[in-house]
């Protein structure tokens, strides 16, 4: 079956929490350590207000399999232009190019939004297929955070990747 990629909505919500709990139990794309509950996420699914800061999801038709977001990347209003990549897939669902499919719809739905700039997304280094991934798709690495995550016993670099989606005004 075709996975398509729509705007997430809140029945989608319960799935995306067990992706995302799964992840933060067993894995190193978040530096969570606790597993969220759903009115947590509620509010974190509020956050997220269309256009500029899309939550879509992958569905086979039937179940979400996974999602991504594009976040504030900080607080402070000169960051207003610039949001931080999110992308999660289910365990059962990796290696079929669903992480491929969400982070393609997210750039293609920023370079239509005219209040974004740049995208930005932090990658644990353990992470070999998201590395791999936003290098195929055009980010370009601009740095490395040593140990500064502590997971699983052990301390973890990230490395930090940004696309540019429009040449910067002079």
């Amino acid at each position: 079956m075709a996975i398509v990629v729509r705007r997430a909505v809140p029945k989608d919500l319960p799935v995306m929490l067990d992706i995302y709990n799964d992840e933060v139990l067993h894995g190193s794309a978040t530096f969570d350590v606790t597993p969220k509950t759903l009115e947590e996420r509620q509010v974190w699914f509020g956050a997220h207000t269309w256009p500029a800061r899309p939550l879509l999801v992958a569905t086979d038709g039937n179940c979400v399999l996974g999602y991504a977001s594009l976040s504030d990347y900080k607080p402070k209003e000169a960051y207003a232009g610039t949001a931080e990549i999110s992308v999660y897939v289910a365990r059962d669902a990796r290696g079929r190019r669903i992480g491929r499919q969400l982070v393609e719809a997210l750039i293609e739905h920023a370079k239509r939004e005219p209040s974004l700039h740049v995208l930005v997304s932090i990658v644990c280094a353990e992470n070999a297929a998201s590395l791999a991934l936003h290098r195929k798709l055009g980010f370009r690495e601009v740095g490395t955070l040593h140990a500064v995550g502590q997971k699983f016993g052990r301390y973890l670099d990230t490395h930090i990747w940004e696309l540019v989606l429009e040449a910067p005004e002079v």
